[in-house]
């Protein structure tokens, strides 16, 4: 099976680089033409995380693991869009709670999209998509 990412069994030492957010544009797989959304934060080198599954937890991946992930998905990055997150703190907060619970995929509704919007928007943020299809619209 192809790596999607590792569940996070606990929370990190130091908060995540809300400073340096990004959303992350992959290409999607099979029939998908609106592809995937990845929230990175810390910028390249940093760490990334998203939702791939119908009903499971959220997947957290460093560098090397966002590299294995496109590598073993045939997956490519398409574009990446600077996120301004003025609380930090709260888009973390909201991180950690999406983390520890089970998310259900809901195709357009409740999606990769969705769950970048949710962080980043907890964060003071008003970035997100109005098709929730992030490969035909800018994130902002």
């Amino acid at each position: 099976m192809a790596y999607e990412g590792d569940i996070m069994q606990q929370c990190p030492l130091e908060p995540y680089d809300f400073g340096q957010a990004y959303a992350v544009v992959v290409s999607g797989s099979g029939p998908n033409v609106c592809g995937h959304l990845i929230l990175n934060t810390g910028g390249k080198g940093g760490d990334y995380f998203h939702v791939a599954g119908v009903r499971t937890f959220p997947r957290h991946m460093t560098e090397p693991g966002y590299q294995r992930y496109l590598k073993e998905n045939h997956k490519r990055e398409l574009k990446r869009f600077k996120v301004a997150i003025p609380n930090g703190l709260a888009a973390m907060l909201k991180l950690d709670e999406l983390l520890a619970a089970t998310w259900t995929w809901g195709v357009l509704p409740h999606n990769c999209a969705s769950f970048v919007e949710e962080v980043v928007q907890a964060g003071g943020s008003s970035a997100g998509l109005y098709s929730n299809c992030p490969a035909l619209e800018d994130f902002n």
